[in-house]
């Protein structure tokens, strides 16, 4: 190849910590991150399973390891779009310190990080279950 000087170059090509922040990544995910997710996922999913049995307005729970979403509906037998309620939980639990974000038009995202303990996936839960139920008042 016949390049001219500075036609093939990268500033952060091969960035020694760059490439080091990687490895302990891979590192942590391989030790304990991946089989955490997995846990406390399924604990997760155990219990926010229940709620479209509880909740009128959650319409279904779905996810695989921690990255879970719950839909919220203003009728299950209709499974009609509750997107300002759904806003007005996100905006509710931001109040008290939990940060969950709007995935499409109706369910709320639960994607914490993957070390995530089981007590404080507990914490979060009981935080989004008391800000649906508050919604759920504020409709009747």
């Amino acid at each position: 190849m016949d390049w001219v000087p500075g036609s093939h170059a990268s500033t952060f090509g091969g960035n020694p910590v760059c490439i080091e922040a990687a490895l302990a990544t891979m590192d942590v995910l391989e030790r304990e991150a991946i089989h955490n997710a997995d846990v406390v996922g399924n604990h997760m999913m155990k219990r926010l399973s229940g709620w479209v049995k509880t909740h009128p307005m959650v319409g279904d729970v779905r996810g695989r390891g921690l990255m879970i979403g719950v839909e919220i509906v203003k009728d299950k037998k209709t499974k009609a779009v509750a997107h300002d309620e759904r806003d007005r939980i996100v905006d509710l639990a931001f109040e008290r310190g939990i940060l969950y974000l709007g995935a499409g038009e109706n369910s709320v995202r639960i994607a914490p990080p993957l070390v995530v303990t089981q007590e404080q996936a507990d914490i979060a839960m009981d935080v989004l279950e008391e800000c649906i139920g508050i919604v759920e008042k504020e409709l009747q």
